[in-house]
């Protein structure tokens, strides 16, 4: 799919106001019990990627507990309802994940309700395309990009890692292919997305010892609320165009890849690995 109508949210935007709006698996992915009984935890699960992997945890048998913003109440009850239709149990927590006391609060949460935690998905983000100089890039942008991306990631898994090891469970980043292909429009995201990859492969050097696995998946670009929130709307047009499949993914395309990884009997020797699922776009 490319050639996108001009559109534009103001941020974090909604899937219903997108055009066309997004497939997240809904109709289309079959599970098989790769993650029958997990308890997973899903950052930004309310739409987009997380609620792609949400839908595809709930599928193959797992419990979901996510996050979500205030705004992004009406996507988060509609992934609720996906993951109750799976016959699985979903917990939506509105939180500010800038916020390391609500990070702490998700995990103990999560873990108090599903009786534990297995898989910890570190998908929340945030952008801002610009189109001036890094003169123009103001303070709260950064601290909101870095707090979003990176602080949160470090204090969710912090505060998930002593229940990890009980099982022991996996964790896995959302990064990007800005970390290997930077757009200077995201200069701070893309900062941010390669120090996940770092933080990726450093953690799964420290918590190996544990038999926690820690990998990473590496979007290209998805067709998802984050882009008519972040951009022009113009810029839409030929979203995707540029990768070697000439077009934008879509979350549904995503969530596989979170599904291998967080799976033992697919993935039990996989550890330090960044998936890349760009349309084309090389990750090296």
């Amino acid at each position: 799919m490319s050639g996108f109508e001009p559109q534009e949210q103001q941020p974090p935007g909604s899937t219903d106001a997108m055009r066309p709006r997004p497939d997240h698996g809904e109709d289309s992915y079959v599970g098989h019990d790769r993650l029958a009984g997990m308890r997973t935890l899903v950052t930004g699960g309310d739409s987009g990627i997380g609620r792609a992997v949400a839908i595809a945890y709930a599928r193959e048998g797992a419990d979901v507990a996510f996050t979500y913003q205030a705004e992004e109440s009406a996507d988060a009850d509609e992934t609720v309802a996906l993951v109750e239709q799976a016959g699985r149990r979903a917990i939506a927590m509105e939180v500010d994940l800038r916020e390391r006391s609500e990070c702490d609060r998700v995990v103990a949460e999560t873990v108090q309700t599903l009786g534990g935690l297995d898989v910890l998905v570190n998908n929340a983000g945030y952008q801002m395309a610009r189109e001036a100089g890094i003169e123009q890039l103001t303070d709260e942008n950064i601290d909101r990009t870095l707090k979003t991306n990176l602080y949160a990631t470090i204090w969710m898994t912090r505060a998930a890692v002593p229940h990890l090891r009980e099982r022991p469970g996996s964790i896995i980043n959302n990064t990007s292919i800005q970390a290997f292909e930077p757009s200077v429009a995201l200069l701070d995201y893309a900062a941010t997305k390669a120090a996940l990859n770092n933080l990726t492969v450093n953690l799964a050097a420290e918590l190996g010892a544990d038999g926690i696995r820690v990998n990473a998946v590496a979007p290209g670009p998805i067709w998802t609320p984050l882009q008519p929130a972040t951009q022009e709307g113009d810029h839409l047009a030929g979203f995707g165009e540029d990768t070697p499949l000439g077009r934008a993914g879509q979350p549904s395309e995503v969530a596989p890849a979170f599904v291998f990884l967080a799976s033992d009997a697919e993935a039990g020797y996989v550890s330090g690995t960044v998936l890349g699922v760009t349309g084309g776009k090389p990750i090296f």
